[in-house]
């Protein structure tokens, strides 16, 4: 069994954390064995090496390795990606495709970001780690498959079973062993070896000189957080390495290249904190706002109906003091202002529209017709659907043409409404 610091010497892996270490200590002890092995950390800590490490040191070595993005496949040919499809099975399937299962059949497939795998594919994955069976798209046909799965997430797993985005079961099925890898932040002792290991790297590629830190700039870049974790800190040596003249840098020239906040755009741990809840919450929150201004509604038709019937008097004030603060806000000045007239009311309401041939005088008649107004808006569509026809059928003397071109419908249309409301 080869040793944490030959496997690090052997894929490149800089760093002594004992964090890491215990990683890399896991995955060389799993490696012979079959077991399914999950890789957890933020995006960007490495977690594709973890894989290839199991890979080496398994006796599936001689045999195809394939990684999977799971992320970065449709949602509707990703079944066909995995388990292949026969032909005809779908719209441009001209010849049957083995997929990767197939393909891989004896090695070992690395499944990164299976947190975004669809509930279907699930459905298929687990069948294959359970009995290594598995059917193509399109076929009837069961096929075998003798496949190592490693597969890696930056999804918090507990809250996607929780949301029931993923399987519970399928969780526990590829967690037969958890590699958890640090983030970049927990690995100071780290981060300047890196930054050298990068810089170097750099140096060679573009064919110039090594760029160096001095001692204030080690410190600023200790003290980042280093959000997108090792990927961050290698695009940022990069950059330097390009864009700076002086290949002695410092503290002031490194902080350009670094986020003001600390924050950054690079994806991290996916948060979940704008989710279904949320918007269920804001959907919520607006039905509230429309019930309430439908019950205002009813309170402004309650209150003009009364002021109609009985005119303004001290009762009518008292009994609707809370409506006219509602309307007229708290301030002295306008309560103090307010009083109903007759010839007001429907101004300062605005709730109903009514002629202005009807004289304060007539409040009865005022009334009699807001009533009339209510009972008219509580006709259905098809009441007034039949009406408009029959009227426009009179004004044409039953000629069904002319009375569907004023009405806007086909002529075949109106004939059908004719039957159904048997006129």
């Amino acid at each position: 069994m080869e040793s944490v610091q030959a496997i690090k010497q052997r894929f490149g892996i800089i760093g002594n954390t004992p964090s890491l270490n215990r990683a890399l200590e896991k995955a060389i002890r799993v490696a012979p064995t079959d077991i399914s092995v999950l890789v957890t950390g933020e995006s960007g800590v490495g977690k594709e090496s973890i894989p290839k490490i199991i890979h080496q040191l398994s006796h599936r070595k001689h045999n195809k390795y394939i990684a999977v993005n799971c992320g970065a496949i449709p949602e509707g040919t990703i079944d066909s990606e995995l388990f292949g499809h026969e032909k005809g099975a779908f719209t441009g399937a001209t010849s049957t495709r083995s997929g990767y299962f197939e393909v891989a059949d004896g090695g070992t497939i690395f499944l990164d970001e299976v947190g975004e795998l669809p509930l279907t594919t699930q459905v298929r994955l687990l069948r294959v780690l359970e009995n290594g069976e598995f059917i193509k798209v399109g076929s009837s046909k069961v096929q075998k498959t003798n496949v190592r799965i490693v597969a890696a997430t930056n999804v918090n797993m507990f809250e996607a079973i929780e949301k029931e985005k993923f399987r519970e079961d399928l969780y526990y099925r590829l967690s037969t062993v958890e590699i958890n890898l640090p983030p970049l932040r927990e690995r100071q002792n780290d981060i300047h070896l890196l930054f050298r290991k990068f810089a170097s790297d750099f140096a060679l590629k573009y064919k110039m000189p090594t760029v160096k830190l001095t001692d204030n700039a080690v410190q600023l870049l200790l003290k980042h957080r280093w959000s997108g974790n090792i990927r961050q800190l290698r695009n940022v040596a990069e950059q330097i390495s390009v864009l700076e003249q002086n290949r002695t840098v410092s503290a002031e020239v490194l902080r350009g290249y670094l986020p003001v906040d600390g924050n950054t755009n690079l994806p991290a741990v996916i948060k979940t904190s704008k989710n279904e809840s949320d918007f269920s919450s804001e959907r919520e929150i607006l039905y509230k706002v429309l019930f309430d201004m439908k019950s205002d509604l009813n309170d402004l038709k309650k209150l003009t109906m009364e002021l109609m019937k009985n005119g303004n008097t001290k009762d009518v004030e008292k009994d609707n003091e809370h409506l006219i603060q509602k309307i007229y806000g708290n301030d002295e000045s306008n309560s103090q202002d307010f009083t109903f007239e007759d010839d007001d009311i429907v101004d300062n309401t605005e709730v109903l529209s009514i002629p202005e041939h009807v004289s304060q005088d007539n409040i009865e008649d005022k009334y009699h017709f807001a009533e009339e107004i209510q009972e008219e808006e509580t006709l259905s569509l098809q009441d007034k659907e039949l009406e408009l026809i029959k009227k426009s059928l009179e004004r044409h003397n039953g000629k069904r043409k002319l009375a569907a071109a004023e009405l806007g419908i086909s002529e075949r249309t109106l004939y059908r409404k004719i039957k159904q409301y048997d006129l």
